[in-house]
């Protein structure tokens, strides 16, 4: 991957990581196989996990433990009305990026 596409994931990562959890609650392990699954949003646990930890000390996250079938305690993550603002704010703003840039690419003039 290129240093470019590096730098883009970088600053995608959290509207991500919001949008798996716009549905309800999700695991962190859960939220990296589900991003896993899309091109382009294949983000490792180490980039994930950090930005949920983050989320949550910022009042965007809430986190709910419980037992696993297997293994450690899962730690469950949902927005929380902070959050969902969050959500909906970074969805505006990416939408509005993505359509200037793609007027911009298609040689518009805006």
């Amino acid at each position: 991957m290129s240093s470019w596409e590096t730098q883009l994931r970088k600053g995608l990562v959290e509207l991500a990581v919001l949008a798996t959890m716009d549905g309800g609650e999700a695991y962190g392990y859960g939220i990296v196989e589900r991003l896993r699954k899309i091109e382009g949003l294949e983000f490792t646990e180490s980039t994930v996990y950090p930005v949920l930890a983050r989320l949550a000390r910022e009042g965007f996250l809430a986190i709910r433990a419980e037992p696993s079938p297997a293994g450690p305690t899962r730690r469950y993550y949902r927005l929380t009305p902070e959050g969902e603002r969050r959500f909906r704010e970074m969805t505006r703003g990416w939408r509005t990026v993505a359509a200037s840039l793609s007027t911009l690419l298609e040689g518009g003039r805006g």
